[in-house]
């Protein structure tokens, strides 16, 4: 698995993303890599990209 570094938001969480060979993506917090939620690269590229819309906003 090939993971980014951590994103972070001051005062919160941060979370590394990550995939693999077989087109899965992976979500863990940073620092506890082993407990991650697994989808493919598709939906974790949807997911970023309603994030983007402003689909999540009502969660700020």
């Amino acid at each position: 698995m090939t993971r980014e570094d951590p994103f972070c938001a001051e005062g919160s969480a941060c979370f590394r993303i990550g995939t693999d060979p077989q087109g899965n993506a992976y979500i863990a917090i940073a620092g506890a890599e082993d407990t991650y939620l697994a989808d493919s690269r598709e939906a974790l590229r949807a997911m970023i990209l309603d994030i983007k819309a402003g689909k999540a906003d009502h969660l700020l």
